[in-house]
């Protein structure tokens, strides 16, 4: 039998690690928005004692994880469909925009020097094109010195958001590509090594020379990488730069009724990969998507310096006031 003081050591201890659990959100999912998130985490927790938890580990981990009720929140690149959110029973939200870019280890070549079609990419990560000399990639390149080397193809070894954006612009961008390889967060990769997050294939494409990949802006600003110059949608050379992103993102078609389920990939005159990242929340819990609401709103109201900093671009106003009557709502 209990004591009174034991009763009470017991009622203590039950209270802190209810106040724990109150001061402590857990979330998993894409890695394409991490270092984003990461930053607001910390932020959050330094004004208000409330710890974000936030696992870099896919966007298709983040969906499973957030379906199985393992986690708070999930985070996906690749937006569900409304379908596949009433049958999950979930919520959906963009939460940053960022971009993909194509990025290289071609001795010699500086960022943004090296020119690629659109229709070129799609046929070096199809294995159709293998040599970075080839006439294709010559052809647009006056000037730039391109190796009779092999390309090495780096891409991602994980169910990913940033492969399903990067594959829906490749299909974008050919027509053979969307017939043979199609759209997905994972599929079956004619050539190359895979990498494990955008951390993963960055490191590839660092320590191997003559290597192209796939990587969210952020990561190949953080690690100083070269990228190449890709095609608009009317085939107008244009950089990875918030200019160009921004111009992809105020033609976003966003719904509240569709749960903001929209692709921002090959828009007019606009850099061809951008893309929203989400957040995925249960419909059942409501007082902890109420502690997960308060996060993204702070975050909303005084991150966007932080995330543009790292190389994101923060929602617009008109967007994030329709997210939260999207949150009113439920």
């Amino acid at each position: 039998m209990l004591t009174k003081v034991t009763k009470g050591l017991v009622i203590a201890a039950i209270a802190a690690t209810s106040m724990i659990a109150a001061d402590k959100i857990n979330g998993a999912g894409a890695t394409f928005p991490a270092p984003c998130y990461y930053d607001w985490a910390y932020n959050y927790q330094k004004a208000t004692h409330t710890r974000v938890n936030y696992q870099s580990i896919g966007s298709g981990g983040g969906i499973k994880q957030i379906s199985e009720r393992i986690v708070d929140f999930g985070a996906t690149d690749a937006p569900m469909t409304p379908k596949e959110l009433d049958k999950e029973g979930l919520f959906q939200f963009p939460a940053v925009i960022g971009s993909i870019v194509v990025a290289h280890n071609l001795p010699g070549v500086a960022d943004e020097k090296l020119k690629l079609k659109n229709s070129v990419v799609a046929d070096i990560f199809a294995g159709k094109i293998t040599m970075w000399n080839d006439a294709a990639i010559v052809a647009d390149n006056a000037g730039v010195k391109l190796p009779a080397e092999k390309i090495i193809v780096a891409h991602r070894s994980d169910g990913s958001g940033t492969t399903y954006v990067f594959t829906d612009y490749l299909s974008e961008a050919s027509k053979t590509w969307k017939s043979k390889f199609g759209i997905g967060k994972a599929i079956g990769w004619a050539t190359g090594v895979g990498g494990k997050g955008n951390e993963g294939v960055t490191n590839l494409i660092k320590q191997t020379p003559y290597s192209i990949g796939y990587i969210e802006n952020a990561y190949k600003e953080k690690n100083n990488l070269s990228a190449a110059t890709l095609q608009t949608a009317e085939g107008k050379w244009v950089t990875a730069t918030k200019t160009n992103f921004q111009l992809a993102v105020k033609q976003a078609k966003w719904s509240k009724k569709d749960h903001f389920y929209s692709s921002l990939v090959m828009q007019d005159g606009a850099y061809p990969i951008v893309a929203a990242t989400f957040i995925l929340m249960p419909r059942e819990k409501a007082d902890v998507n109420k502690e997960v609401i308060k996060f993204f709103d702070y975050s909303f109201r005084n991150g966007d310096a932080a995330a543009e900093k790292l190389g994101y671009i923060a929602l617009p106003v008109e967007t994030t006031n329709m997210v939260r009557e999207y949150w009113a709502g439920k």
